[in-house]
């Protein structure tokens, strides 16, 4: 993963041939994680993960944009943010009146009782802004395991915090999400 963190650098520096070599070293990853985010999401979404990928690697290595990474971690944690953003965007204009809003067709015998509430992205994405203001570690820490799948070993690596530390936020995180989203 170091030649990883080197074109990056690279990328940063303005070289427009480095992100080309940077999308094999990556793609898998970003596919794996771009694939357990959609695995979560409702039945019959449209967006493929390497559509996902490709998306969020465009607005990842933008070469008319400076990006500045910090190695390896960051460039994911972008990564997620970026999955995080296409999403939510998707489920905005998903849920538009051009769109119908909230509204479908509903075949009769497709009339069966819905398991849980459906997760509202765009819901989410407001109350994680809020959190993000309030507490940064633990919305950074909610992008990297909700929306990038990352496990709790790997969020604390990235973020540079003990692994107790990385639960504890969790457990915060989901508690005061919770709250937000049930408006109490």
């Amino acid at each position: 993963m170091a030649e990883v963190t080197q074109i990056l650098s690279h990328i940063e520096a303005g070289d427009p041939s480095a992100s080309e070599k940077l999308l094999p070293l990556v793609y898998e990853e970003l596919r794996k994680l771009a694939a357990a985010r959609l695995s979560k999401e409702k039945p019959g979404q449209t967006l493929q993960s390497t559509a996902l990928v490709h998306e969020a690697y465009v607005r990842l290595v933008d070469t008319e944009k400076a990006q500045h990474w910090n190695g390896r971690g960051h460039f994911f944690a972008a990564a997620a943010e970026a999955m995080r953003r296409i999403l939510v965007e998707n489920a905005r204009r998903k849920n538009g009146p051009v769109a119908g809003g909230r509204q479908y067709r509903v075949d009769l015998s497709e009339l069966v009782a819905v398991e849980g509430p459906d997760l509202d992205l765009v819901a989410l994405s407001e109350a994680l802004d809020k959190l993000q203001a309030k507490d940064p570690r633990a919305a950074d820490l909610v992008k990297l395991r909700f929306f990038a799948g990352l496990t709790r070993q790997q969020v604390a690596e990235l973020l540079g915090i003990s692994v107790a530390t990385a639960d504890n936020d969790w457990a915060y995180a989901k508690g005061w999400l919770k709250a937000t989203l049930s408006g109490s």
